[in-house]
């Protein structure tokens, strides 16, 4: 049997990825106990809650399922749709022009436009609740500067519906958008485009075979990326729109409250049990892609 040495007789080191790397895992102990601490007791005490059942005539409390059955029923129902359609569509149109408007960023000639452009993004991607709904009320509202001076409440505009929502945001969600394709277009090699006009191939033939396929898992783990930011947002719309537009954050907002839901402090928490399971499928989905497209940064 021939043993691998080094020069002095002595075991050659451990390859990359081998042993030599198991003594760091303690060096993440402290993360992981105030993860626990931080996320893992809420949740508990978030599942506990939602499972928990009270008998309104003799006060007992139980386990069961009735909290999650009604939290999937009627106008609890409703809201969460209506969470996932407003959801869906930012994401969409948040990904369709947070792209097109990364691509005219990483084509640009102009160095400072580039730097401009992503330096505005990472603060609006990042400018939400109260202070954004304050800026678009004041801009767009039913008494808004821009509203006032155009005329627009003339033509049955209003701010807010589920629609101004939507273009609300989109404020911080094109933004965000921009930050995930900019890397991955970056990730565009100029000599598989050479490649294939020397192919004879035509722009549309490269975006359809080299350019869309690279960019897909960026562009799916961008979209999801923006539905659960969207979907998770509370502050900016319940100060502007309130119980307008019904949405799933504000529903459980109410019920832990006792403003408007009295007694159905477990509906909001399996309410709450509802969202993370969307969130959870969100994520199984993001995180994938996610891993997928980073081969192409590097």
């Amino acid at each position: 049997m021939v043993s691998i040495t080094g020069d002095a007789g002595e075991p050659a080191a451990a390859p990359r990825g081998g042993r030599a790397r198991t003594g760091s895992w303690p060096a993440a102990v402290p993360l992981l106990a105030f993860t626990a601490l931080a996320f893992g007791i809420p949740a508990v005490a978030l599942v506990l809650g939602a499972f928990t059942v009270r008998d309104p005539q003799t006060g007992v409390s139980g386990f069961g399922t009735s909290n999650l059955v009604e939290s999937l029923r009627g106008n609890y129902l409703s809201t969460l749709v209506s969470s996932v359609q407003l959801s869906a569509v930012v994401a969409l149109l948040g990904a369709v022009l947070g792209a097109f408007l990364a691509q005219a960023v990483v084509t640009s000639r102009f160095r400072t436009l580039r730097e401009s452009v992503l330096t505005a993004s990472g603060v609006l991607a990042n400018f939400g609740g109260v202070p954004l709904a304050f800026t678009w009320v004041a801009t767009l509202g039913n008494s808004g500067v821009l509203t006032q001076a155009l005329g627009l409440g003339e033509y049955g505009w209003s701010l807010y519906t589920f629609w101004g929502l939507v273009i609300v945001y989109m404020y911080f969600s094109i933004p965000l958008m921009v930050l995930v394709m900019v890397p991955a277009m970056d990730g565009l090699r100029p000599q598989w485009r050479e490649a294939a006009g020397n192919s004879g191939a035509t722009a549309w033939q490269y975006w359809r075979h080299v350019g869309i396929p690279v960019l897909a898992p960026a562009l799916l783990g961008g979209t999801v990326l923006l539905f659960g930011s969207a979907f998770a947002a509370y502050a900016t719309a319940r100060a502007m729109v309130g119980s307008t537009v019904p949405l799933v954050t504000l529903q459980i907002a109410d019920a832990l409250t006792g403003d408007v839901l009295i007694g159905h402090e477990n509906i909001a928490l399996a309410l709450s049990l509802d969202m993370i399971v969307v969130a959870g499928l969100v994520m199984a989905v993001y995180l994938p892609l996610q891993r997928r497209s980073s081969r192409w940064l590097r």
